[in-house]
């Protein structure tokens, strides 16, 4: 995927909270009108792009009672910094869940409009282990996880 495009109630608030919680960079900025950011360490020109609706637009109801996409997933490169998501969107108040996929170790929050997002970290694919080709969803033990890939966390700081 090169980038996802989204219509939300404010471009600017959508810009705000992506440049202070995830540390995108703003590469296109209309005031009141849309937002195009560059993910941390990304070469593509942007990532995401936000266009203003108005704060008249009702909440999403896909999944709920239409289709429509479930949710967005950013990958940190490094299980540390996982952690360091964690802590960050946890200190923000969206931070909503957090699962262990087998593959990949992945944190669940919410945006401003209550549009759902991942931050993940992949697990190399020489660690996957037997169970790769399945839906696995445990609870996420990031701070075991640590300890359990501190080889990689040694080569990766």
């Amino acid at each position: 995927m090169n980038h996802a495009v989204l219509y939300v109630r404010d471009s600017d608030a959508h810009k705000a909270f992506y440049e202070d919680l995830l540390g995108f960079r703003t590469m296109i900025h209309v005031p009141g009108q849309l937002a195009f950011l560059q993910a941390p360490n990304s070469e593509n020109h942007h990532d995401i792009a936000f266009f203003t609706v108005g704060s008249g637009a009702g909440p999403s109801v896909a999944g709920k009672q239409t289709v429509g996409m479930y949710h967005l997933a950013w990958e940190v490169a490094t299980l540390p910094e996982l952690a360091e998501m964690r802590d960050r969107l946890q200190a923000a108040g969206v931070l909503k869940g957090a699962s262990d996929h087998g593959v990949n170790k992945s944190l669940y929050c919410m945006d401003p409009d209550g549009l759902e997002f991942e931050v993940m970290w992949l697990v190399p694919p020489d660690r996957w282990g037997a169970d790769a080709h399945e839906a696995i969803v445990r609870p996420l033990d990031l701070d075991a996880d640590l300890v359990r890939f501190a080889d990689l966390v040694d080569n990766q700081s």
